[in-house]
């Protein structure tokens, strides 16, 4: 039978039966099409152990994968397999026999408390050409700094989402389509506020939280990548908002949040994800060594 008939099939399964995340559903789509198109195969019976071992001995040795994306290709492949054969088009899953290698335990990288308030200070003065782009792109760095809210959570953030009198901003069916509730500081509140104002004396109307300035329409994904490659080239700092989101939880637990709170309001499914960032906060551990009752 054709992969591709039989791909789109499991798509619209995983969108509609299994409710998988759009961005799930591109990274399935991907890596199937990687696999066909190197292994040059176009029917689910020409699937079998050896293109398979080729296709990730091809990733590790010429594409230089590293372990993450090896073990996303064989996720995606083993569930789209697994699905065929439950669909009785396939009688055996050849990633059973793919061994998986050990995922390397890095500390997340992030940025320090003065390069946070550097970057801030930055967006704020930088020389825009509208008042309404310093409103609006202080309020979109300092939720980052300070709410460590996913890029796509943030884009995705609409108009009645957010509550500044009541300091919280609800994230609607964030990663793992889960909803959760983030409170924010004064300082955040009064950045948000002020781009409200700003907002409604241009007249956007969209249902989207931060709107383009041309158009009255969401801010984009290619429109915060260039904000954020201006702002990188004026701060002189490398960073990108996925660092920020680090930073945040790593200023979290120097300030002294615990570490459940923290993982409650990161959307971490899992508190062991939570605490990577306990070695990455050297301050942290620094404090809880001097707790040593014969320090």
């Amino acid at each position: 039978m054709n992969i591709n008939i039989l791909s789109q099939k499991f798509f619209d399964y995983s969108t509609y039966i299994k409710g998988y995340a759009p961005r799930t559903i591109q990274r399935y789509k991907q890596i199937i099409t990687f696999y066909c198109n190197h292994s040059k195969i176009s029917e689910i019976e020409e699937v079998n152990n050896e293109n398979i071992k080729s296709l990730f001995y091809y990733g590790r040795t010429v594409k230089h994968w590293s372990t993450n994306t090896f073990h996303n290709y064989h996720k995606s492949l083993r569930v789209f397999f697994r699905w065929c054969i439950k669909e009785q088009c396939m009688t055996h899953n050849p990633m059973e026999e793919i061994e998986l290698p050990k995922i390397e335990k890095r500390i997340p990288p992030k940025l320090t408390k003065q390069e946070s308030s550097r970057i801030l200070e930055v967006v704020d003065n930088y020389p825009y050409d509208k008042s309404f782009l310093r409103f609006r792109n202080y309020a979109i760095f300092a939720t980052y700094i300070f709410t460590g809210i996913r890029k796509s959570e943030l884009l995705n953030l609409k108009f009645t989402d957010v509550d500044v009198e009541n300091l919280s901003i609800f994230i609607r069916q964030g990663k793992g389509a889960k909803d959760r509730i983030i409170p924010i500081n004064y300082r955040l509140a009064e950045a948000l506020q002020k781009y409200i104002e700003v907002r409604k004396k241009t007249f956007k109307t969209c249902p989207e939280f931060f709107v383009s300035y041309t158009y009255d329409m969401g801010f984009t994904d290619s429109g915060l990548k260039r904000l954020v490659a201006k702002i990188v080239k004026a701060s002189g700092i490398q960073f990108g908002v996925h660092k920020l989101r680090h930073t945040f939880a790593t200023l979290m637990l120097e300030g002294g949040c615990d570490i459940y709170s923290l993982s409650k309001m990161m959307g971490h499914s899992d508190i062991k994800t939570t605490t990577i960032y306990l070695a990455a906060s050297v301050q942290h551990l620094r404090e809880q060594i001097l707790k040593h009752p014969l320090n």
